[in-house]
């Protein structure tokens, strides 16, 4: 087997998140974006030993779990992986998946399954969209990565993970920014003026944020986008019409400078009874329903609160803890993104929670100011786990419980082992799928302390 060989195999099997296994010549290759049980032609993109990476050209056999895409973006569109399978099936793979990782490093533990998101379609309250082009030199573009490539976007202009409000405001701000004749930001180049679009709908609330995020290596008037904006038909309201500025050279949002166009900057969510203001870039999960879900699959593993202190690592804009502060003594939250914080003070107060606190701060470092003892401790890492230091801080607390939720189980299972070292035993496990179409999942997990 050779780079750059052109060979037919079928997917045996898919692990986590997307990385199907073909079986040939004694080895293992690894290609993504397939499903069990397709037949396939691969172009060897990397050999290692006793290992090999492919890229998929084509499918030459339909596996039996597949069906027609409901999307008519799937075959070019990086942003969703299963939607030539039913939703059954996503659930069967994903609960398979994680099962398989939990049971490399966990023993005796009570796996309970994956719960459904409330919806399959439409459910992301949150959207970030690259400017780009579908081909070198192309006509302008705004939507996702196209599958494999870090430099060609596709317009998803009928997108199926979003509400169609998502989908006229994306038509809109493309037609305004064809019409100024400005290109977008190169990557290679740092040339150019339209970088992305952030989206934000509430679920419950149905109110809308808008942010056009651009470098400052051009001025337009931007006065015809946001009354375009404001005319459309949506279902929704426009809370706010923001462009931020960010002459950042690497390819991500940043808020170098933010000016409002329309309106104002945040708009409000409800979650189990509770409200949220949430900013532009402040964290928040991006399925509002799923969220609900989970956050009361993690009230039902963390138990009892009544008088206890808790501990919400990683806390975001403060949604964990103002969940259980209602029945705790005290919750203290801590965020390393500082507008997150002031966001989890504001949605507190919102709520009339007096018993919780908010540190903004690494948890590597904020942890050893934390003079509290807590009875339990609530974790809720970044898709990269718990810093190793930071994990052994939080052992040394010597708490009862724990739970941890993750979006990235690789992650996860990673820190259940040195947890597992510590004396933890995992009790109970559940996914939960805030992601349908995709190969994500969120998982909960609850940990005991073994007694000496």
């Amino acid at each position: 087997m050779k780079k750059g060989e052109i060979l037919e195999g079928r997917i045996e099997k898919v692990d986590f998140p997307n990385r199907g296994i073909i079986r040939m010549d004694n080895r293992q290759v690894i290609v993504k974006n397939g499903i069990p049980g397709q037949k396939v032609r691969f172009s060897v993109s990397k050999v290692r030993k006793g290992k090999c990476e492919g890229r998929i050209l084509e499918v030459t056999e339909p596996s039996p779990l597949e069906v027609a895409p409901d999307c008519i973006h799937f075959a070019s569109c990086g942003g969703c992986t299963y939607r030539n399978m039913s939703y059954e099936e996503q659930l069967r793979l994903k609960e398979a998946q994680i099962k398989e990782l939990l049971d490399s490093v966990c023993r005796d533990y009570h796996f309970e399954g994956i719960k459904a998101s409330p919806l399959q379609e439409g459910y992301r309250n949150k959207m970030e969209f690259s400017f780009g082009d579908e081909e070198k030199d192309g006509p302008l573009a705004l939507g996702m990565h196209k599958r494999g490539s870090f430099y060609d976007i596709v317009t998803v202009n009928d997108c199926r993970i979003v509400h169609p409000d998502f989908r006229k405001i994306l038509a809109c701000v493309l037609e305004f920014a064809r019409g100024t004749g400005l290109p977008f930001y190169h990557k290679l180049s740092h040339q150019g003026y339209f970088r992305h679009l952030l989206v934000r709908r509430a679920v419950k609330t149905e109110e809308i944020l808008i942010d056009l995020v651009t470098s400052t290596q051009a001025s337009p008037d931007l006065t015809p986008m946001r009354e375009a904006l404001l005319k459309l038909p949506l279902e929704g309201r426009i809370a706010g019409i923001l462009h931020t500025s960010n002459d950042s050279l690497a390819d991500v949002i940043q808020n170098d400078h933010t000016d409002l166009l329309y309106g104002q900057d945040y708009f409000y969510e409800e979650l189990l009874g509770l409200k949220f203001k949430i900013s532009p870039f402040s964290f928040f999960q991006t399925n509002s329903l799923g969220a609900e879900v989970l956050y009361e699959t993690a009230r039902t593993y963390i138990g009892e609160t009544k008088d206890k202190v808790i501990f919400d690592l990683y806390s975001g804009t403060g949604t964990i803890a103002q969940i259980l502060a209602p029945v705790a003594k005290h919750v203290t939250g801590v965020e390393i993104v500082e507008e997150a914080v002031e966001a989890a003070r504001e949605n507190a107060a919102l709520n009339g929670l007096d018993n919780c606190s908010f540190l903004a701060g690494d948890v590597l470092k904020v942890i050893d100011e934390l003079t509290e003892k807590p009875d339990l401790i609530v974790l809720d890492p970044p898709r990269d786990g718990i810093h190793p230091k930071a994990l052994g801080k939080i052992i040394r607390f010597g708490v009862e419980r724990m739970v941890y939720i993750s979006c990235k189980p690789t992650s996860l299972v990673r820190d259940l082992e040195v947890l597992q070292a510590s004396r933890y035993q995992v009790e109970r496990v559940c996914c939960v799928d805030m992601f349908p179409g995709t190969g994500h999942v969120e998982t909960v997990a609850l940990l005991t302390k073994k007694a000496q």
